[in-house]
């Protein structure tokens, strides 16, 4: 069996689960999330703890019955505390705005960037040069700050660009003459 599905989820006092055939229902303060539990994987509730195990004694039943474990984590740390990505962007000149559902970006380009943000996202600019993304659904947030650092990211000789918080951009030596 695999290690990760052999470890139970809690359930927060703060969190309601609901698991109706194969499709478990999240609900939490910060909003609720589904998930549709894949056919390989046994899901039991009991009180304030999940369980998983694989149906079949195969490598993907196994497989699955830990990224559904994950997911499931995922799902309940969502709802109850929420995920944050925080980016940086440096650079003479880079900026980035709020404005209503769009996050105006000046990054060097001849036209500013205007991103679309999504529903179940919000984004705030502590300072110009600051992104805080946050929501409820992990995968979502990763892929939305992912998306804005795609626009423009880190060069290795300068380091301008949009990066993670949390990233090293290893610098390269200018060309010599």
């Amino acid at each position: 069996m695999s290690r990760i599905a052999s470890k139970p989820v809690t359930i927060p006092d703060n969190v309601s689960v609901d698991v109706t055939g194969s499709t478990v229902t999240v609900k939490g303060k910060q909003g609720a999330l589904t998930h549709e539990v894949h056919p390989l994987v046994s899901l039991t509730k009991e009180d304030k703890i999940l369980k998983f195990a694989a149906r079949q004694r195969t490598k993907p039943a196994r497989a699955m019955a830990g990224t559904t474990r994950a997911l499931l984590q995922n799902i309940v740390k969502g709802v109850s505390d929420g995920f944050e990505r925080k980016l940086q962007i440096i650079g003479v000149g880079y900026r980035a705005q709020v404005e209503g559902r769009k996050l105006n970006l000046t990054l060097g380009f001849s036209h500013p960037v205007a991103f679309e943000i999504p529903e179940g996202i919000k984004i705030e600019t502590p300072t110009q040069t600051e992104i805080v993304i946050k929501g409820i659904d992990k995968q979502q947030v990763g892929q939305v700050a992912a998306n804005i650092r795609a626009y423009r990211p880190p060069e290795p000789y300068k380091g301008k660009g949009v990066r993670y918080a949390d990233e090293h951009v290893i610098r390269k030596e200018a060309k010599k003459t």
